[in-house]
């Protein structure tokens, strides 16, 4: 039913969301965790902002990191407490009848403004049945909306754990194509494939042929996957590219096991010495090429 300790985790969140809301506000939401109505709780999540408002949670470290050991990947950072009530308002609806808890959360879904999506989204990978979510979190990447492409991309490791190759593919290529952080994107690089390197090969070479600048961490996807077809391109990164071109070069060729691109890297031990000191590395490169 779910994939986590759901109970120990919604025991966690409910302490959270009392100390993060007022007496009111938390009177009135504990009252609707009884609630059966999918009418009651649709209200109930519309309505939620108004009654608990949209400051920043405060969230203690030893907290964070209860949430990371019960749900790798997963983060609360800068949630405000209308989000964190929702949340906490969708973990107290009963999964036990599947059709009726899939149908009650879908309606939240079909009913929902920017900021209810985002909540939405955001807490996906704490619904009950994360197996039936998959296609209602791959229509959301198809979302042009940037807080909604966030909310599924950032610290949330549903898309990772459940997406199958293709929509994850198009998640990470979404990504690009709207600058997003990868550095947010939980399962980034374990989820690289062959089919994904190749295809941000060519919109590398897209951009190259429109004299457009290219995001240096599309090269970290590549590493695993590299061969021939792909040494000229990091040859141009190193000769002709910036400082950040060279040392995504340098990174994707370090965290590779292919020979000649090694060969390469030897001309340039500061680099090398660089990421062995770990003073270089993906989390510390800047995305603007």
């Amino acid at each position: 039913m779910f994939d986590y300790d759901s109970e120990r985790f919604r025991s966690l969140l409910t302490d959270l969301t009392r100390t993060n809301i007022n007496e009111e506000a938390w009177s009135w939401l504990s009252d609707k965790f009884l609630s059966l109505d999918t009418l009651a709780i649709n209200s109930a999540f519309a309505m939620m902002p108004r009654k608990t408002g949209k400051s920043p949670i405060i969230i203690s470290a030893a907290q964070e990191a209860e949430i990371e050991r019960l749900k790798p990947g997963f983060s609360l950072s800068a949630w405000t407490a209308d989000k964190l009530a929702r949340t906490c308002l969708i973990l107290h609806i009963d999964p036990s009848d599947k059709e009726k808890y899939l149908k009650t959360i879908d309606n939240l879904f079909l009913a929902a403004e920017i900021q209810e999506l985002v909540a939405l989204y955001s807490s996906i990978s704490l619904f009950a049945w994360p197996e039936d979510w998959k296609m209602r979190c791959a229509e959301g990447i198809r979302s042009n909306i940037g807080l909604v492409l966030e909310s599924i991309m950032y610290h949330n490791p549903y898309p990772a754990k459940y997406l199958d190759e293709k929509a994850w593919n198009q998640l990470v290529l979404k990504a690009f194509f709207t600058d997003k952080d990868l550095n947010k994107i939980a399962g980034i690089d374990e989820g690289a494939n062959a089919e994904l390197a190749t295809t941000l090969q060519d919109y590398a070479h897209e951009r190259w042929a429109a004299h457009r600048s290219i995001n240096p961490h599309l090269w970290r996807l590549t590493s695993k996957f590299l061969d021939v077809n792909f040494l000229e391109d990091l040859k141009r990164l190193f000769e002709n590219g910036n400082l950040k071109d060279r040392q995504a070069a340098a990174l994707t060729i370090y965290h590779s096991d292919f020979s000649p691109a090694k060969l390469l890297l030897n001309n340039f031990p500061e680099l090398i010495k660089a990421i062995e000191n770990k003073e270089l590395n993906w989390s510390n490169l800047a995305p603007e090429a």
